[in-house]
């Protein structure tokens, strides 16, 4: 019987131990890869809709009115009824400059008072229905914040700033959209300025009127 210790043997269950350890470290590697994958997918699957790549749209009010004007007749409602400027103005025959005294028919009706304007200073002169820029390029009425902007341009300035024309919705665009107003929503397009109104007066509120003692009640105020 030999006691001698087999170093074949004990060679091959260090290379046994050894290769185990290595593919366990391998699995090991393997699993914390794939968690790690799986946690930024989450990540960024939910910081998607916040991320500067995902924009909700602003959307610009419009006026159901633009490019109509108002009439004499009244709808059910009580709502003037309104006839497109296409109706009477088509893209034919050039029409005549039109200055302040020359309105006449369905415009007799209309104020003019925004500054030393004509109509032709808006209005494409053949095509009635589309705005005219002061370099002669004509746009559609949707695109009337073009034409105010060339003449108002601290309202402008602070219009794309966000400090006026109002708004409702986001600041954010990653979290949700945006809605403004456009200018002829607050403004007439032929009367910009607002009208002055006299201030309404202050609530009435007994807290605010210093309270009398029991003596000058009494003494009606006399000492």
């Amino acid at each position: 019987m030999s006691h001698g210790i087999d170093l074949r043997g004990l060679r091959n269950t260090r290379a046994a131990i050894r290769a185990l350890s290595y593919a366990g470290l391998v699995a090991v590697l393997c699993v914390s890869t794939a968690c790690r994958r799986d946690s930024a997918a989450d990540s960024a699957a939910q910081d998607a809709p916040h991320s500067p790549a995902a924009r909700y749209p602003i959307h610009v009010r419009q006026p159901a009115t633009l490019g109509v004007i108002d009439t004499a007749e009244t709808t059910p409602t009580g709502a003037p009824k309104g006839i497109a400027c296409v109706t009477c103005h088509g893209t034919g025959a050039r029409a005549p400059l039109v200055e302040r005294a020359g309105l006449q028919g369905f415009h007799d009706g209309v104020t003019l008072r925004h500054g030393a304007l004509s109509c032709n200073s808006c209005h494409a002169p053949v095509d009635r229905t589309r705005l005219r820029l002061a370099d002669g390029e004509e746009i559609a009425f949707p695109e009337v914040m073009r034409l105010c902007g060339q003449c108002h341009g601290p309202q402008l300035r602070d219009y794309e700033h966000g400090a006026h024309g109002g708004m409702r919705g986001y600041w954010d665009l990653s979290r949700g959209p945006r809605e403004r107003n456009s200018c002829v929503v607050c403004h007439g397009a032929h009367q910009p300025a607002y009208p002055r109104v006299i201030p309404a007066p202050p609530p009435r509120d007994r807290f605010l009127k210093p309270r009398e003692s029991s003596h000058e009640v009494a003494t009606g105020g006399e000492s």
